[in-house]
């Protein structure tokens, strides 16, 4: 028998840390699905960069989302999450989109963030300060607190 397997977007998100351990967080526009809520820069991968590296993917999305800065991205995935966008969303077509998180470590090393209008400003946010689920919702929720359990271990 055939089983009906459930498709998903890939979106890479990045966990920027700066020489204090706070992460980047955007805040995002009061018009979408996480207003109130702050994002993390990122993003689906688009078409033709099926084998384009990860990492080559999420250094363009952070240079759309925050414009040309320095940032060492760790290679391999530290989290994963997974967000629903309803079909009624101005961002889907008509049906519902299931979006895969994977998040990587990136360390800030320098340059000017400029956000792009994904986002209405930036803020650096220590996640032991605060409660996680007034700052993030959904598959960042979820991934967020993957990371910080992770770095509780280490």
């Amino acid at each position: 028998m055939l089983k009906n397997r459930d498709r998903y977007q890939v979106s890479l998100k990045a966990l920027i840390t700066n020489e204090h351990g706070e992460v980047l967080a955007l805040n995002a526009l009061q018009t979408g699905s996480f207003a109130g809520y702050f994002d993390l820069p990122g993003g689906r991968i688009d078409v033709g960069e099926f084998t384009v590296p990860f990492v080559d993917i999420l250094r363009r999305e952070i240079r759309e989302e925050l414009g040309d800065i320095a940032v060492e991205i760790n290679q391999v995935p530290v989290a994963v999450g997974r967000h629903l966008i309803a079909a009624e969303s101005e961002k889907s077509d008509g049906e519902s989109i299931h979006v895969l998180y994977l998040f990587f470590e990136a360390r800030y090393q320098g340059g000017s963030i400029q956000t792009s209008a994904e986002h209405s400003g930036f803020r650096w946010l220590d996640l032991h300060k605060h409660k996680l689920p007034d700052l993030f919702k959904s598959g960042l929720l979820e991934g967020v607190l993957m990371y910080v359990q992770h770095q509780a271990k280490v």
